[in-house]
């Protein structure tokens, strides 16, 4: 009589597809973090002054730099602000020795991009990189249910959007409206704002541009 098959095999591989289909997106927030790192030396910033100027805790903003906890967008627009550049800049992109960059065209291949993967939002950099970069312009994508949380934040600057494809919630103040394709907006970042993808089945697309008034 043939012995039915073992089940061992099976289990390994079961184990092995799980790993294989394992995101890598902890990857980006090493890179992430090292950049804020980075930042922060540059400008002789302690860990203790970041902390106290975002109301972040030191432990937080520890595990951020070294790629142990994954930052939401109202988080990495906060410390952003306090090292007194833009969010683009976080994106680790290799500008130029001082800083700034004189490129001025990006390629569709070569754009940087920065995946906020337990939120469902990605932001792909459209304009050159460079941490003084006052004017960036970004393709943000949301993705279904994707949110910059529950809780509004502020930053230095002004931005403004068109929605390309599928749905957005926009809250800047005490007013949410609802923005389809061919919608368009623009705010002071220091008004309180939030943003979201409405939809379960379909993602948003947005062309997003953030200009730092601050950055120094």
């Amino acid at each position: 009589m043939r012995r039915p098959a073992a089940s061992k095999p099976v289990k390994k591989a079961k184990v092995a597809a799980r790993s294989a289909a394992k995101p890598a997106e902890p990857a980006m927030d090493i890179a992430v973090g090292r950049r804020i790192r980075d930042l922060r030396r540059t400008r002789q910033l302690s860990l203790e002054t970041v902390a106290e100027r975002t109301s972040l805790s030191i432990g937080f903003l520890s595990q951020i730099e070294r790629g142990l906890s994954s930052p939401s967008l109202r988080v990495l627009a906060t410390i952003a602000d306090v090292l007194g550049v833009g969010i683009a800049a976080l994106f680790g992109a290799s500008p130029s020795a001082d800083g700034t960059s004189d490129h001025v065209v990006t390629r569709g291949l070569q754009r940087p991009e920065l995946k906020l993967w337990r939120t469902g939002i990605s932001k792909q950099l459209l304009s050159p990189a460079g941490a003084e970069n006052k004017l960036n312009l970004f393709l943000v994508h949301l993705e279904p249910g994707g949110s910059t949380g529950d809780e509004l934040y502020t930053h230095d600057g002004e931005e403004a959007g068109l929605v390309l494809e599928g749905e957005m919630l926009l809250t800047v103040d005490t007013e949410t409206w609802s923005l389809k394709e061919g919608d368009s907006f623009r705010f002071a970042s220091r008004r309180p704002h939030r943003f979201s993808n409405p939809v379960d089945d379909a993602k948003a697309v947005v062309l997003w541009v953030n200009s730092v008034t601050g950055a120094t």
